[in-house]
């Protein structure tokens, strides 16, 4: 397992040296220090000027820090989830005072009370002020700050939609007080929870009754994942649990899978087309994200047209490509397919040669529009 975890660092460390870090010092009023943190900001995040971006807060910044913004910026790289801020706090001799908590209320007291202000109250609103951040924000943690973490989610107004728990040692309490909170939440809200077959046994012990706890609601607000990694130590189960947490949490942003095809597009019962213009509004609800609906995408309802001949379909997917690719011939293309398919030959055929002196894109080119529109010719003796 610990190969696996240093593979997994070797095929990251590449792409965190390609993405711009930061290292700064933030002063604290609450805690009257300073605290160093790490900012990992996307790829080309100087040249998209209007470009905003999630913000994932890294606790246990000295060591969580790059694993996660490795992950991040791989998969964002190949658009999976979107371009993301990455902080880490480092907490190298402090995490057991700023994890603390007292021993009667079990809420965060002294030292760890002062922390969590200061996460809240003055860090959140420095990254805020000085990045363009979008509303939407996930929190990781490692055990005893996986715990810390929780006590986000039980305030009235969350600063965070997103969770990730790592081994969380849970206070007393806390899984009673995360599962009614979780089950009465009226907005959006993704929780990950994260253990191993090997991993320290009484932490496991209230990890697995958390799970069992979450996995009985029922919420449709609520986003919830459990792993329990086989073979998987208190360690090595973080290298495995990163990229899970993060794609559970960003799965409706990722393009159309396999699974989306077979078991969405190819349901006569579904408009394709609407299915893929509601999924990008999802993602603009959810992540406070405008994005620019794939090519792929458009390429894969072009699929499930073909596969389930529902030819009116390609109406509305023509008008969609001119909105996000517009000069180019793919709205020309479903246009024409629009018009053949549903008895205007002549119609279709004028379509295609109107392709001529547009851009082409994916498989469309002039001569490949061309010879559909000579087929149509010889085939009708136009």
């Amino acid at each position: 397992m610990m190969k696996k975890l240093l593979m997994l660092v070797v095929l990251i460390f590449p792409l965190i040296s390609s993405a711009q870090i930061i290292y700064e010092t933030v002063s604290s009023a609450k805690m009257q220090e300073t605290r160093e943190i790490k900012v990992q900001l996307p790829r080309n995040y100087e040249e998209n000027k209007e470009k905003y971006y999630p913000v994932v807060l890294v606790l246990d910044g000295d060591y969580l820090f790059e694993p996660v913004a490795g992950i991040v910026d791989y998969y964002s790289y190949w658009e999976n989830i979107p371009e993301m801020i990455i902080v880490g706090v480092n907490q190298a001799g402090s995490r057991n005072e700023d994890s603390s908590y007292d021993n009667e209320r079990f809420l965060p007291s002294d030292e760890g009370a002062e922390f969590f202000e200061f996460l809240g109250m003055e860090l959140l609103k420095t990254i805020d002020q000085k990045y363009r951040t979008a509303p939407f924000q996930i929190i990781v943690g490692h055990d005893l700050t996986a715990n810390f973490l929780n006590y986000y989610l039980l305030k009235p107004e969350p600063v965070f939609e997103g969770y990730i728990n790592l081994s969380p040692d849970l206070a007393p309490e806390m899984a009673n007080r995360i599962t009614s909170v979780l089950s009465k939440t009226e907005s959006k809200r993704w929780y990950y929870l994260a253990t191993g077959s090997e991993d320290i046994p009484q932490l496991k012990e209230g990890i697995l009754s958390l799970d069992n706890q979450i996995a009985a609601l029922d919420n449709d607000l609520l986003s919830y994942k459990f792993d329990n990694f086989k073979d998987a130590s208190h360690y090595s189960l973080v290298g495995r649990a990163i990229p899970s947490a993060i794609e559970s949490i960003f799965d409706v942003f990722g393009p159309i899978s396999q699974k989306e095809y077979n078991e969405v597009l190819l349901q006569t019962s579904i408009s394709p087309s609407e299915y893929l213009i509601q999924k990008y509004e999802s993602i603009e609800k959810l992540f406070g994200l405008e994005k620019q609906i794939r090519l792929n995408d458009f390429l894969a309802i072009h699929q499930a047209i073909e596969k389930t001949r529902r030819w009116e379909e390609y109406d509305e997917l023509s008008k969609l490509a001119n909105d996000h690719f517009p000069g180019t011939m793919l709205s020309t293309y479903f246009e024409a397919r629009y018009e053949e398919e549903t008895g205007n030959p002549k119609k279709a055929m004028r379509t295609y040669q109107n392709a001529y002196g547009q851009q082409k894109i994916a498989f469309l080119d002039v001569d490949f529009m061309l010879e559909k529109a000579n087929a149509i010719k010889r085939d009708f003796g136009y």
